[in-house]
């Protein structure tokens, strides 16, 4: 804050304002709101903001819109204090030594330490460096978190309030506004305004902010409606004798003006609807107000009667309110000439709502015999909880989800509040250091919005500054903290943070991820010691040469990996490995009619891969058999000891264990020459075991005129698996044959191993 020399200039507390202020308010809420004035009034002198605006003034202003919308004097009173010098970033002092609370009592303490609070928002807010943190959806959680931190709804309109003050001084004084300013109007505050109804502030809000970002545009659109003014207004002033002389005759008692058009909106609809302003039908416009629902429909009746409706511009928002709870009905009719114009019609409660919205209908006392005032914290709390559900019903609704069931309005002025839910998750909204807005359950910790922020980010979690001080990690946040996450270079999760009793984790969704972390630790584990398990088995078998992919789909397991689970977890006994080897060659199992030798043309018989090792076709080349690629597979070599290059599929996992042990022996290959040329590929079938299955799947490879050199069978409680080995040509051939071996009754999957 700023202090300039002390002007001459008259008090804004003077009498005109005490009576506009003190609207509504009984003897003791005006008392209260005098000593405001009379405790902040010395303390405002020769104060302005930073923007120059006289911070008196723009207490003023602030208690004269909060009186507009009838709120109750503790609202009044802590709104002129909050418009007091104070240094934001200080942490807010506790009741007990508040100087506020001593001199107005806990109530308008809280409040205007919930002002200052959400000011401070703002400071943080407008210093964000992520750009992040200016897209939509962060704004919408800018709103959110508006919200959640004013634990008093009535918070929220003192901001509102004075957020429309400082507009109206920059316009009143001619005082250049920032783009900032202007822009952070249109995309926070007249949001907010909206969904808690206030039209009335909404409106002014959006033409303010709209006059400061697009001048030329807003001077434009004033000067067009400036030119059809008086032809505008001649023609309401006819619409409305007509009208009050029929609904007169047909015994409806009604008010009925002109309906003001806001530019914003006009531009707004011009925009978003590519219209010229000739074309904007609702710029003459009729309100009609009557004194009951019934009323309402009669009114249309008539209207409709007098001038041609047209169809397709009629919304009944009366029997479907909006998400906001705004109720009316809304026709658009042609006059004698064509030309459209707007009517909207209502019920006196439906225009209170209208203008003032939620705030029109937030009674914090109820007048008793004599004109006193007594608390009503009951309603209050009705009105509160009502208030909530229907904020949190309207953001469901926006964001696609399904609106909720009516449920019963909270008093009996609520008709409109139609489609609150039975209750609402809680919410916290925190900021990273850049400003951008979080949304965690309530409860969470430092853990959690690490998680939130990044999986890895959360397991390096070592430490954590809320607000720029030191903070043990199961530290419960609050809406409106800034978070930062101190984390080591690498590292896991500790184990403690899964333990519910010491409360690191309130987040389903980190606590998921902590225990995913330990599992996949937990797995590796198992399959290092289940790899050496079986290893030493095969060591004492003499058979250290078996390709371990294919022993453990001989004894039953998708890959080597669940094969070492197993034998782990001693699901498995190694005995098993045993008896596979000393089975007899499986002579008894019938061959199918397809297999032979494999021909002279394929690449395992005559040498010839077709491979081109980094462009050079004579180097000793062998394709894997762990992979067995073919063409057009991508592949890659690697250089063995003393038998060429190994040629694998770059999927393969023996190659890429291969490549990460000796990455040096690693070398560029493609395919050559390769249309002479057969190659053997593995095909992995699934089926239920039927009598009959291996003679089907001969036929098939034998009218597709496919050479099967191997095959390999099991069956395990009527599921049989088999593994052909067939020599293709190329990538056309070998999908032909799958489609038609999945074609065959009783097959589950087939597929290339």
């Amino acid at each position: 804050m700023s202090a300039p020399p002390v002007s001459d200039a008259p008090t804004p507390f003077d009498a005109a304002w005490r009576e506009e202020a003190g609207a509504g308010l009984d003897a003791d809420g005006l008392a209260l709101l005098d000593r405001a004035v009379a405790w902040a009034e010395p303390r405002f002198e020769g104060q302005h903001a930073l923007t120059g605006e006289p911070l008196a003034g723009h207490g003023a202003g602030v208690v004269r819109v909060l009186a507009a919308l009838q709120t109750d004097a503790a609202t009044r009173a802590a709104a002129l204090l909050a418009a007091l010098p104070t240094d934001l970033m200080a942490p807010a002092p506790s009741l007990r030594n508040d100087p506020i609370a001593a001199a107005f009592g806990a109530e308008v303490a809280r409040l205007v330490q919930g002002a200052w609070a959400l000011l401070r928002l703002g400071v943080v807010a407008r210093q964000a460096s992520d750009a992040a943190a200016e897209s939509g959806s962060q704004k919408e959680m800018q709103r959110k978190m508006l919200l959640a931190m004013a634990a008093d709804l009535r918070i929220v309109l003192m901001r509102l309030a004075s957020r429309l003050r400082s507009l109206r001084w920059h316009a009143e004084s001619k005082t250049p506004c920032s783009t900032a300013f202007a822009r952070e109007t249109l995309d926070l505050y007249a949001p907010l305004a909206n969904r808690l109804g206030i039209w009335q502030i909404k409106w002014e809000m959006e033409d303010l902010a709209f006059r400061f970002l697009e001048p030329e545009k807003y001077k434009q659109i004033a000067r067009l409606l400036e030119e059809k003014r008086v032809e505008r207004e001649a023609f309401i002033a006819g619409a409305i004798e007509r009208l009050q002389a029929a609904l007169a005759k047909s015994g409806v008692q009604a008010e009925v003006s002109g309906r003001p058009k806001h530019i914003y909106s006009i531009w707004n609809k011009m925009r978003i609807k590519r219209l010229d302003f000739s074309q904007m039908y609702d710029l003459r416009a009729l309100r009609i107000i009557v004194d009951d629902v019934r009323a309402c429909y009669t009114a249309l009746g008539m209207v409709h009667e007098m001038w041609t409706p047209i169809s397709e511009e009629f919304d009944d928002y009366i029997s479907r309110p909006k998400p906001n709870g705004y109720r009316s009905l809304h026709t658009v009719v042609a006059d004698d000439d064509g030309r459209p114009f707007e009517v909207q019609i209502r019920t006196r409660e439906m225009h209170q709502f209208a203008e003032y919205g939620m705030a029109a209908h937030w009674r914090y006392k109820e007048a008793g015999a004599k004109g006193g005032q007594v608390a009503a914290s009951s309603e209050y709390d009705r009105q509160l909880a009502w208030m909530r559900q229907l904020l949190a019903w309207n953001a469901d609704v926006e964001g696609g989800e399904p609106a909720a069931p009516a449920a019963k309005p909270a008093s009996g002025k609520g008709r409109h509040a139609a489609a609150a839910p039975a209750h609402t998750d809680e919410r916290i909204y925190v900021l990273t250091p850049q400003a951008r807005v979080i949304e965690l359950p309530a409860g969470a910790t430092p853990v959690d919005f690490a998680y939130h922020l990044h999986t890895d980010l959360g397991h390096r979690c070592r430490g954590a500054r809320v607000d720029g001080q030191m903070v043990p990690l199961q530290t419960r946040l609050s809406t409106g903290q800034t978070v930062e996450i101190i984390s080591a270079k690498s590292g896991g999760p500790s184990r403690d943070w899964l333990n519910p009793q010491l409360g690191f984790l309130a987040s389903p969704r980190a606590r998921a991820k902590v225990r995913m972390w330990f599992n996949a630790i937990e797995l590796q584990q198992r399959i290092t010691q289940g790899q050496a398990l079986v290893e030493k088995e095969l060591q004492r078998l003499g058979k250290t040469a078996v390709n371990l992919e294919q022993l453990a789909q001989n004894l039953g397991f998708a890959r080597a990996d669940d094969l070492y689970v197993a034998a782990a977890k001693e699901e498995f006994s190694l005995r098993q490995i045993d008896t596979l080897f000393q089975q007899p060659a499986p002579a008894a199992e019938p061959q199918p009619a397809a297999l032979r030798h494999a021909s002279a043309g394929s690449a395992e018989k005559s040498g010839k891969s077709g491979v081109l090792v980094v462009g050079v076709g004579s180097l000793l080349t062998q394709l894997a058999r762990c992979c067995r690629p073919a063409p057009p597979d991508a592949i890659a070599g690697f250089v063995t000891r003393g038998r060429g290059v190994s040629i694998h599929r770059c999927d393969c996992h023996s190659y890429q264990a291969l490549a990460a042990r000796e990455p040096e022996r690693v070398i560029e290959v493609a395919w050559g020459e390769t249309s002479d040329t057969f190659y053997p590929v593995d095909i992995s079938v699934r089926a239920h075991d039927r009598s009959g299955l291996l003679r089907d799947l001969s036929e098939v490879f034998a009218r597709l005129r496919l050479n099967v050199v191997g095959v390999n069978t099991q069956s395990r409680q009527s599921l049989a698996h088999m593994v052909f080995t067939v020599e293709v040509r190329g990538g056309e051939s070998l999908s032909r044959a799958l489609d038609a071996l999945a074609e065959v009754p009783g097959v589950s999957s087939a597929v290339r191993r």
